[in-house]
C-alpha cells in the first residue's frame, strides 16, 4: 500500500472517530485522532463532550510511550494557543511523535497555521490536506462559524412527492415511516441545536429530542417566537430543565420565566425575529450546526436570507396535492436565475422513503467574501 493510500486510510479512520463527538463539543469542533506506530493503532481518541479533552490529548493519553515515534492523524490542524489546557501541539511534541497528518487547516486566528509551523520547527514531519473534502463536510459547521461568525444550518423536510408538509386541515403524522423518524432523530443527536418557528410548536407540541436507543444527551430546543406565546404547559417548556429551550422573541417582550432563556432578536420587516440576527446571536454562542425542523415559514425565511447551507429531504410516497401546506413559504422570486442552486450530495433509502442531502451552491445574493464550508475546495 502506498503512503498515500495509507494516510487516506487512517485519515479516514480519525475522522470516523471525530463523528462521535458531533452535536456534543461546541463551541469546539469535533476532532478525531489516531495515532499509528509500527502500523498498528497504539492511540485513538476524540473531543470530549463540552469541548475537552480534546482528540489529541485523549489519544496521547490512551497511547501512553507508544507514542514515542508514532504518526498522528487529525482531523484539524492541532491547537497552538493555551486555553483551559495546553496546546495539542505543544504535547504531540513532548510525547515524540514522529509525523503529524491533518485534514484541515485550523481558521481560528488563534491558530490559523502556528500549530503546523510550531510542529515543523520541532523537527516533526508534517503532512495536511489528507481527505480534505471529507473533513470539510464534518467540520463546516465549525469552519462556517469562524469565517461568517454564524452557524451552518441544515433544513430537515419531511414531505410528500409533491413537497408537500401536511394536508390542507394540517395534518401531517406521520408522512415518512419509522427508519425515516429514526434517522432524523439521529440527524438531532449530530447537531448543537434544533430549531423550530412558533407555529410548529403550537400546532404540534413537540419534544424535539433525541430518542433513539443508545443516545443520552440533552438537546438544545430553539424556538423562533415573536410575540412570547410559547405555553407554560407545552412539552417544550415542561422538560426546558432537562434540555435547555431558548426562544427568540422581539423586543418589548417580558423576561422568560425559568428555565426557558429568552433572547431578544431585532425584527424583520415582517415583524418576525430577523434570521441574520438570530443566526448572529447563535454564532456569537458558540453554535457550529444548527438544525432546522420547521415549518414553511421559518423555511423560507432562512432560504430568503441564503442562511440554509444543507437540505436533508426525506420523500414518501404520497401526493398531498396543491391545497395542501407546501414544506417552504413564499420565496418572492420573480427569476429563475434567482433562485439558490443546490447540488446533490448523496442519496439514500430509508425504508419505502428516500433521503436526499442537498448542499447550497452560491447564489445570486450570497456575500461573495464568505467561504462555503461545504465546498471542497475552501
Amino acid at each position: 500500500m502506498s503512503n498515500g493510500a495509507a494516510d487516506r486510510r487512517w485519515m479516514k479512520t480519525a475522522l470516523a472517530l471525530g463523528r462521535r463527538g458531533l452535536g456534543t463539543t461546541a463551541p469546539n469542533p469535533s476532532v478525531g485522532c489516531i495515532l499509528i506506530g509500527d502500523g498498528r493503532v497504539v492511540g485513538r481518541g476524540w473531543t470530549q463532550p463540552g469541548g475537552r479533552p480534546h482528540a489529541e490529548t485523549e489519544a496521547l493519553r490512551r497511547a501512553g510511550a507508544a507514542a514515542q515515534g508514532a504518526t498522528a492523524y487529525v482531523t484539524l490542524e492541532p491547537c497552538a494557543h493555551h486555553g483551559r489546557t495546553p496546546p495539542c501541539a505543544e504535547a504531540l511534541i513532548e510525547a515524540g511523535v514522529a509525523r503529524v497528518v491533518t485534514a484541515l487547516d485550523d481558521p481560528d486566528s488563534r491558530v490559523a497555521g502556528s500549530g503546523l509551523a510550531k510542529l515543523a520547527a520541532a523537527g516533526i514531519a508534517v503532512d495536511s490536506g489528507i481527505c480534505a473534502e471529507l473533513a470539510t463536510e464534518d467540520l463546516g459547521g465549525y469552519l462556517k462559524r469562524q469565517r461568517a461568525g454564524r452557524p451552518r444550518f441544515s433544513l430537515k423536510l419531511a414531505t410528500g412527492l409533491d413537497g408537500r408538509i401536511a394536508t390542507a386541515g394540517g395534518d401531517s403524522q406521520w408522512i415518512t415511516g419509522l427508519l425515516a423518524r429514526a434517522r432524523g432523530h439521529a440527524l438531532r443527536a449530530r447537531h448543537d441545536a434544533v430549531m423550530i418557528g412558533i407555529g410548529t410548536a403550537l400546532a404540534d407540541d413537540p419534544l424535539l429530542t433525541c430518542r433513539l436507543s443508545g443516545i443520552t444527551r440533552r438537546t438544545l430546543r430553539i424556538v423562533l417566537d415573536s410575540h412570547a406565546r410559547l405555553p407554560a404547559n407545552c412539552r417544550l417548556v415542561q422538560t426546558a430543565a432537562e434540555h435547555p429551550v431558548w426562544q427568540f422573541s422581539t423586543a418589548g417582550q417580558a423576561p422568560a420565566a425559568p428555565p426557558v432563556r429568552r433572547i431578544t432578536a431585532a425584527a424583520d420587516s415582517t415583524g418576525r425575529p430577523d434570521p441574520k440576527a438570530v443566526a448572529a446571536a447563535l454564532g456569537g454562542e458558540g453554535l457550529n450546526d444548527v438544525l432546522v425542523e420547521g415549518g414553511g415559514q421559518v423555511a423560507a425565511s432562512l432560504m430568503r436570507t441564503g442562511l440554509v447551507d444543507r437540505l436533508y429531504w426525506f420523500r414518501a410516497g404520497a401526493v398531498l396535492g396543491s391545497d395542501a401546506r407546501p414544506a417552504v413559504g413564499e420565496l418572492g422570486l420573480d427569476r429563475l436565475a434567482d433562485a439558490a442552486a443546490w447540488r446533490l450530495n448523496s442519496r439514500e433509502s430509508c425504508g419505502d422513503d428516500l433521503l436526499e442531502i442537498w448542499h447550497r451552491e452560491r447564489s445570486p445574493g450570497d456575500d461573495p467574501a464568505e467561504d462555503d464550508p461545504c465546498s471542497p475546495e475552501s
